[in-house]
């Protein structure tokens, strides 16, 4: 059972497409998936942001589909961006993917280990 904490005092106001805190009640399996980026199957970065974002939830859903899981199972994310100015992009491209569903999540600039990867996405999924 997933249980939505977002207090709406006492700490600032969470976003439609964030949510404080979920907890996970009685969890039978847990996933761990490491952060993702935005590789074709040849390992080659998408030429731009949206390519990446794009590649980077198709290889989620690929690792959470091994482990018999969906996206539906996200308890949390976090985005390693190469700039602040990919936020608006990564948001859209979450909240799509996800359906709308907030989960806490959190977004990070920061370097990343090759010059052309400009997100890495990092999952928890419960089941």
């Amino acid at each position: 059972m997933i249980v939505t904490h977002d207090p709406a005092t006492g700490v600032y106001a969470s976003t439609e497409d964030y949510v404080h805190a979920i907890e996970v009640r009685d969890p039978r399996r847990l996933l761990f998936v490491a952060g993702t980026m935005g590789l074709d199957a040849d390992g080659v970065a998408g030429a731009t942001l949206q390519e990446q974002l794009d590649l980077v939830w198709s290889n989620i859903r690929a690792i959470l589909a091994s482990a018999g899981m969906t996206v539906d199972d996200i308890v949390r994310l976090t985005s390693y961006l190469r700039d602040p100015s990919y936020a608006e992009a990564n948001a859209a491209a979450r909240v799509a993917a996800l359906g709308g569903r907030p989960v806490p999540t959190t977004a990070i600039v920061a370097r990343t280990l090759a010059d052309d990867w400009l997100v890495e996405i990092e999952v928890i999924a419960a089941a």
